[in-house]
């Protein structure tokens, strides 16, 4: 049997990461952090239900630096997630397609996400105010 002479399927071996491509890999990867952290929230919400001891229990997951490190990481995905929704939806519209808008809109949305993140856990901490 012959070998064939088409070319390989370019991979990402092949292609070097650029600002939309990191993006969108975030994005799935944001989703699949909203997916588990659900998982932590429906914890607290059935704990919550079930009596005073297993709500101290997850209270104290939750006050711990690891709790802290969950939480911030569910909304550091909720506001990406958010943000790139948000851009979704500018395309939906038809707008935003030139690749300078783009770039543009990527970095907004990653600045816009960071500084919600930020502004959030700042007015829950009492930081600030």
């Amino acid at each position: 049997m012959a070998q064939s002479q088409r070319p390989l399927s370019p991979h990402l071996q092949i292609y070097k990461p650029q600002l939309t491509s990191v993006l969108s890999i975030f994005h799935r990867l944001t989703g699949v952090g909203l997916a588990v952290g659900t998982l932590f929230l429906t914890w607290w919400l059935i704990a919550a239900a079930i009596g005073p001891g297993a709500y101290q229990t997850t209270q104290a997951f939750y006050g711990s630096w690891f709790g802290y490190l969950v939480l911030f990481g569910f909304s550091a995905c909720l506001f990406y997630h958010l943000c790139n929704g948000v851009r979704h939806l500018v395309w939906d519209l038809g707008y935003g397609f030139e690749i300078e808008d783009v770039y543009r809109s990527g970095w907004a949305m990653l600045a816009a996400s960071v500084t919600l993140t930020v502004v959030a856990w700042m007015i829950g901490l009492g930081i600030g105010g």
